[in-house]
């Protein structure tokens, strides 16, 4: 695994345009219409990153859920993280 670099990372936003980048990490937003169903997301991007054993740091308040990847390993963003982001990006929201 490498650390993408400043302009790999601008390229490949290209195909995320819900993300950005917040520091050295890729950063997205999202608001739910209740508690639950933003629970119901969390639990089903948890599944999904247990199976890929990469996971996000986060932040969850009511409706609102805060989602940052980034690679320890290379103390920055990889292209883990883009694949995890378009696995995020999969899944309904609602």
């Amino acid at each position: 695994m490498k650390k993408l670099s400043k302009e790999e990372v601008t390229a490949r936003l290209a195909a995320f345009p819900q993300w950005k980048v917040d520091g050295e990490r890729l950063f997205r937003e999202f608001t739910f219409s209740s508690f639950a169903r933003a629970f119901g997301f969390m639990t089903s991007v948890a599944i999904v990153c247990e199976t890929m054993d990469h996971h996000p740091e986060w932040l969850n308040v009511y409706t609102t859920l805060k989602v940052w990847l980034s690679s320890h390993e290379v103390a920055g963003i990889s292209e883990r993280d883009f694949e995890l982001a378009e696995r995020i990006d999969s899944l309904p929201v609602g």
